[in-house]
């Protein structure tokens, strides 16, 4: 980017108004100068996904990146490096295969999901039952379901909507007999791309395997069931769920300079899923964040408050680090001014949801107006916009205590493409894209961090 580009995107010199001093402006201006340009964060991203890889909970791959981060922080100079220790679930993918034996025979492009249990060593042969929601599966005598592997062809409707079937879908289809569940991969577009993901099991309802089948797969089986045709597969699993395993969050300080006690945290999620290597989801969250506060220790840019990264272990398939991180903090969860957390991919950013309702309506509406006065020192690169109702998964527990929560948001055009697949690779984050995320986050936790009056107040 030439000097002239960056120039044009740096915030404008304006009056000091509300609680942005020309201070903090001036800082602003000068981590999003030094985000555009920087190197060392890319080449840490690079570093994560390319030489360490997947990292699900339980993995040596995960302890190795959290020893690598911890390590990696000391030598940033970063104050309080601490890895508190963590027990996570550990379930192992094993070898997986799904094929088609009637009407035709053919291989289908699947991915067990996360918490499954494995079929017998010969697998498991039987008819599919196809069906596009809940309401349709439940309008089913048990006699069609019962022995039979039940296919959820829910279409996309946005991944809130549609999560629910690979969540839910097994418990629901054992319910009423079947053997096992297969879903359509939560996803709006595919290339022959199967997307894993958590599920889980209803106590009161037999467990049987799940898995996830690429969009084309689900949607062949869908209309040979539609027309009549009576389809047949095979399942093969060797999942399983093993004790425990010990895990780490990786915790790391910006003091302070006036009001060390009062903690700005940001961060995002250090595992990842086991296919992939976790690029978007979330090695970039947890970068860019990271690089946002490196960014302030290299310009000196000392906040008035602390500034914590956190990296939370075993996000995808527990949350035991944001429990855990919640419990560590223990009494000073009252001295978090507010939580940041990026955990929806590097593409373009555009700006923060932002959450404080539990601490009550009035709250909310000032630490929103308040927010959206260092937005607009993003105006420049576009990720300006700051509205009501945001958050995250690991930072959950915070704002239930009534710590204001901001998720950064993105265009968000291509992430579910990626998301939980063995496309989650480097080759799919924009170098730029991912910049402007740093940009975007480290001008937000210095805003806040070095605002008067503190977030709310």
């Amino acid at each position: 980017m030439d000097r002239r580009t960056l120039l044009s995107l740096l915030p404008a010199p304006l009056m000091a108004t509300g609680p942005l001093t020309e201070p903090l402006r001036a800082g602003a201006a000068q981590l999003i100068g030094a985000a555009l340009t920087d190197q060392q964060g890319w080449a840490r991203l690079e570093y994560l996904c390319d030489r360490i890889g997947a990292r699900l909970a339980g993995s040596k791959t995960l302890e190795q990146a959290i020893e690598w981060c911890a390590a990696e922080m000391r030598r940033d100079g970063f104050s309080g490096v601490e890895t508190p220790q963590v027990m996570v679930p550990h379930w192992v993918r094993g070898e997986e295969s799904a094929e088609l034996l009637a009407p035709v025979a053919a291989p289908l492009r699947m991915l067990g999901l996360g918490g499954s249990i494995a079929t017998p060593p010969e697998g498991i042969t039987a008819e599919v039952v196809a069906v596009e929601s809940f309401d349709e599966l439940d309008a089913l005598p048990a006699s069609r379901v019962r022995g039979r592997i039940v296919l959820f062809n829910a279409p996309w409707r946005g991944y809130g909507p549609t999560v629910a079937y690979r969540s839910n879908g097994a418990s629901r289809a054992a319910r009423l007999g079947a053997v096992a569940a297969l879903v359509r991969s939560v996803t709006p577009h595919s290339l022959a791309t199967p997307h894993t993901g958590a599920m889980r099991y209803d106590a009161a309802q037999p467990k049987i395997p799940a898995a996830a089948l690429a969009v084309e797969d689900a949607g062949r089986i869908a209309r040979l069931s539609k027309a009549g045709v009576p389809v047949r597969l095979r399942l093969r699993m060797q999942a399983q769920t093993l004790p425990d395993s010990p895990s780490a969050n990786v915790i790391a300080n910006l003091p302070g300079r006036e009001k060390p006690e009062e903690i700005v945290v940001l961060g995002g999620h250090i595992d990842s899923w086991d296919v992939g290597t976790g690029a978007h989801d979330d090695g970039t969250g947890c970068i860019a964040c990271w690089q946002a506060v490196v960014l302030m220790k290299k310009l000196n840019l000392i906040p008035r408050r602390t500034v914590r990264v956190v990296l939370w272990t075993n996000e995808e398939n527990g949350l035991r680090g944001a429990e855990a991180y919640r419990q560590w903090a223990g009494e000073t969860v009252k001295n978090h001014v507010a939580a940041i957390e990026m955990d929806g991919g590097a593409e373009r950013p555009l700006g923060f949801g932002l959450s404080a309702l539990t601490a009550g309506q009035p709250v909310q509406e000032r630490a929103v107006a308040q927010a959206q006065q260092i937005g607009a020192l993003l105006a420049g690169i576009g990720a300006h916009q700051v509205t009501s109702g945001g958050g995250g998964a690991d930072i959950g527990p915070l704002m239930r205590e009534g710590v204001p929560g901001l998720g950064l948001r993105t265009t968000g055009e291509k992430y579910f493409h990626w998301h939980h697949t063995h496309a989650d690779t480097l080759d799919h984050v924009d170098p730029e894209h991912f910049r402007l995320c740093i940009a975007t986050a480290a001008v937000m936790a210095w805003g806040l961090a070095e605002m008067e009056p503190r977030l709310g107040s």
